[in-house]
């Protein structure tokens, strides 16, 4: 563990007291490593599925892919960044790389947690570097009212989730997640029994984020940089996914009414948030909304609370946390060339820069879930084991799948075909740079068709 930790917190050094003209070079072969050595990780030791485990810290089949794929976005978003980033001062390039690696450390310490308390703490730590980035380097002047909205959606949602960890504290003698799985869980009977109940998931569904609290979403992911987007899109929304898994163990006996409203919102939110995204102009908004579609569809497997169901969270997880990024890092392409998020604006681009058309209509398909893809693995498992629950979700899920493979393939159409708009006289070739950052963001993806037991978690 600390093999990871501790080259993730001596970057921090390192990228104040590089030479101004190596920042970006040397940052990101140490990201690169620290990426690379994390995949040693997957190797799993143990017979209990914990590895690599001390007193506070431990890796699981749980928390390992998504401590890889924290690992993974850092060199990808530093990648991201650099254009953007080029005229800025280098004080603050320097600024805006450190809160990158001290995120990536956050999150380290948050997915490798084996106390719940030093979860949260970590959980609430991300929020930040992440505010930070959102309320300063955003490109319109709403980024401040996007900060706003983020700080306070996530806080409200995590207060409660503090008093339920000290309750069961209090209950039980122990948050080590090692143990707490085999003591006695509370006998949920009173309404402030079904009260902490709910509190110790809110947290955890606002941050996914379930339709009707999901609000602040869109807002943080228009305003945000490309970097910002990125983590938000592929790692940050996990964090929740992941607290649910940790905390439904122990909210057994009351959990089958008790979750029949989430469940609901879950499902209703895929339609809803889906027929937005059909409606959406803005090139950035449209992947946002996205994100909320299948995070309904995560929420929903895990509160079934089946292997099946944990397995395809899992997955759809992993999947989404790739794909989305791509997705972001080409709307950010398209946003340098042309300084317009608006779809209509810039159509027609597969005419100027083909080969940026093909990891469009890549990521594409990845996103409406095309088989083999971990997509349509994760997908899958969820749906059935929702069907399994209830006969009726699959109307809801069928008509969620069908909206998703629509609105997608109205992204590809917009921005890839048609004729060129009469205002781009002059676009910028594809750089290596980025066709770099596609291939890294893809190539997993491809590859964990080959061998998805990694994502598998505990079912495996």
């Amino acid at each position: 563990m600390l093999m990871i930790l501790m080259p993730t917190i001596m970057l921090i050094p390192t990228i104040w007291l590089t030479p101004n003209k190596q920042l970006w070079p040397t940052t990101l072969t140490h990201s690169l490593i620290i990426a690379l050595l994390s995949l040693s990780w997957f190797k799993w030791s143990s017979e209990t599925g914990w590895s690599t485990l001390n007193t506070l810290l431990g890796t699981d089949p749980l928390s390992t892919p998504l401590l890889v794929l924290s690992c993974w976005l850092l060199p990808l978003m530093i990648l991201a960044s650099q254009n953007h980033m080029s005229q800025e001062p280098v004080n603050r390039q320097r600024i805006y790389i450190m809160l990158l690696a001290s995120l990536q450390a956050f999150l380290i310490l948050a997915f490798s947690a084996t106390e719940l308390i030093m979860f949260y703490v970590m959980f609430e730590a991300t929020l930040i570097p992440t505010l930070l980035i959102i309320t300063r380097w955003g490109n319109q002047a709403e980024r401040l009212n996007a900060g706003t909205y983020f700080l306070f959606y996530t806080l409200a949602g995590s207060l409660p989730l503090l008093v339920a960890l000290l309750l069961l504290q209090n209950h039980t003698g122990t948050l080590s997640m090692l143990t707490i799985q085999y003591s006695n869980p509370p006998n949920l009977t009173s309404l402030g029994d079904k009260l902490w109940w709910a509190g110790c998931l809110l947290a955890f569904l606002v941050k996914m984020p379930l339709y009707g609290v999901h609000l602040w979403l869109p807002k943080a992911h228009v305003e945000a940089p490309i970097a910002g987007s990125m983590v938000l899109a592929a790692v940050l929304l996990k964090l929740g996914g992941y607290g649910m898994m940790r905390l439904m163990i122990m909210l057994e006996p009351l959990t089958k009414e008790l979750s029949y409203p989430f469940m609901i919102l879950a499902l209703w939110g895929i339609i809803m948030t889906g027929s937005i995204c059909l409606r959406q102009t803005d090139l950035k908004s449209l992947i946002a909304y996205s994100s909320v579609s299948h995070m309904g569809l995560v929420a929903a497997g895990i509160l079934i609370q089946t292997p099946w169901g944990f397995t395809g969270a899992l997955v759809l997880m992993i999947a989404h946390g790739l794909t989305s990024s791509a997705l972001f890092c080409l709307a950010n392409t398209n946003y340098e060339r042309t300084h317009s998020r608006t779809m209509m604006l810039a159509r027609g681009l597969q005419m100027a820069l083909p080969l940026m058309a093909t990891w469009w209509f890549i990521a594409s398909l990845a996103n409406l879930a095309l088989p083999p893809l971990p997509n349509l693995m994760g997908e899958l498992m969820i749906i059935v084991s929702t069907f399994n629950w209830s006969v009726w979700t699959i109307t809801l899920t069928g008509l969620g799948t069908l909206i998703t493979a629509g609105y997608t393939l109205y992204l590809f159409l917009t921005s890839q075909r048609g004729p060129l708009t009469n205002h781009l006289i002059q676009l910028e070739p594809s750089h290596s740079r980025e066709h770099l950052i596609m291939t890294l963001h893809l190539a997993p993806l491809l590859l964990l068709t080959l061998k998805p037991e990694l994502l598998w978690g505990w079912t495996f």
